[in-house]
């Protein structure tokens, strides 16, 4: 029986999510991954997009897999600096204003300088807007004020605070005694304590894998490219781990592991998809079937990239995808086991 140490991912999961790390600006965060590797003698390399890439060898070392999680999140750019030292905002990411509207914040400057900052609406207070209740959540609307003393552009400027400069979104990760884990940007950095445990699971048991498997840290999923190069022509097949995606009409919970179908790309690969539901039912792991409908991957920009390769997506149910999100310990454990007897079974094709 495998023993999946969940309460070492759940810490993992803690320390990712409070490293801020939007895209663009994923170069901290790569960093703690950089050195957690190091010290398991898990060699790893940058691509140039800024990604991290493992590589454990394997006895075929003819036919690879690749295994990939993003640790970028959704964030923010300085979009303008307004007349009354508060600043508009350029989303980064699929997401919506409401979502970050309350919302603690920190800016950082090109000189890695770092200011801290409340998202709101610019018509707040309810004892100066009639309609504040009224007002349309949007950039027009939405902007962040600064915690430092500042009455107009120029003195915002002064602090070195510029356009394009960085804005990250408080996590607030917090875990009950319950089980669950509440935080942002548990998409995707769940799944990315959930891997680099893997790779110490296999490190600590001596575990030899059938195939050389490759170990992506994607750091450009949120918008669309992180996991479309870097693909070994011998790769045959290429699992990305991200949320499961929960919501009405949805199967995925916070107590399974997910085996996403399909979703805004198309199907996955069949045959993988029936061998990951074998894996599941023949370890009692406990899974859903479900669809995405709004949704893409890692493994689907390596699909549109032209890669020949059998693709499948897999992942912890995460609620409230892209704004203040949740998961149980029961589905990363899940998760974690149903990857654990993967990367140990026999190729689809």
């Amino acid at each position: 029986m495998v023993h999946i140490k969940t309460d070492e991912t759940v810490k993992l999961i803690a320390d990712l999510v409070s490293i801020p790390s939007p895209s663009g600006n994923t170069n901290e965060v790569i960093t703690f991954v950089e050195k957690f590797l190091a010290e398991l003698q898990i060699k790893s390399v940058r691509n140039r997009k800024g990604g991290l890439i493992a590589t454990l060898e394997g006895k075929n070392t003819s036919k690879h897999r690749m295994l990939t999680a993003h640790v970028d999140t959704l964030g923010a750019m300085v979009k303008e600096i307004k007349s009354n030292g508060r600043l508009k905002i350029d989303l980064i990411g699929g997401f919506k204003y409401n979502s970050i509207e309350g919302e603690y914040c920190q800016i950082e400057t090109s000189s890695a300088k770092k200011f801290t900052g409340t998202i709101l609406m610019h018509q707040t207070s309810v004892h100066v807007y009639k309609d504040a209740g009224k007002a349309e959540r949007n950039q027009e609307n939405i902007e962040i004020r600064i915690d430092e003393k500042v009455h107009n552009a120029e003195e915002v400027r002064a602090l070195g605070i510029e356009v394009g400069d960085f804005v990250s979104f408080d996590p607030r990760v917090e875990v009950t005694t319950s089980g669950y884990i509440k935080s942002r940007h548990l998409d995707d950095k769940a799944s990315v304590a959930i891997l680099l445990q893997l790779m110490k699971q296999i490190k600590a048991e001596n575990i030899t894998l059938p195939y050389t498997t490759h170990f992506l840290i994607s750091n450009n999923e949120e918008i669309g490219y992180g996991g479309n190069s870097n693909i070994t022509p011998e790769t045959v097949e290429y699992l990305a781990v991200d949320m499961g995606a929960m919501g009405d009409g949805q199967s995925t919970d916070e107590y399974t592991v997910s085996i996403c179908v399909k979703d805004a790309s198309g199907p996955y690969h069949y045959g993988l998809r029936k061998q990951l539901v074998q894996l599941a039912e023949e370890n009692n792991i406990d899974y859903k079937l479900d669809i995405y409908p709004f949704y893409g991957s890692d493994a689907s920009a390596a699909i549109r990239s032209g890669h020949d390769i059998v693709h499948g997506l897999i992942g912890p149910g995460i609620d409230s995808s892209h704004a203040f999100e949740r998961t149980h310990q029961a589905s990363i454990e899940h998760t974690a086991k149903l990857l654990y007897h993967y990367v140990q079974s026999d190729m689809v094709l």
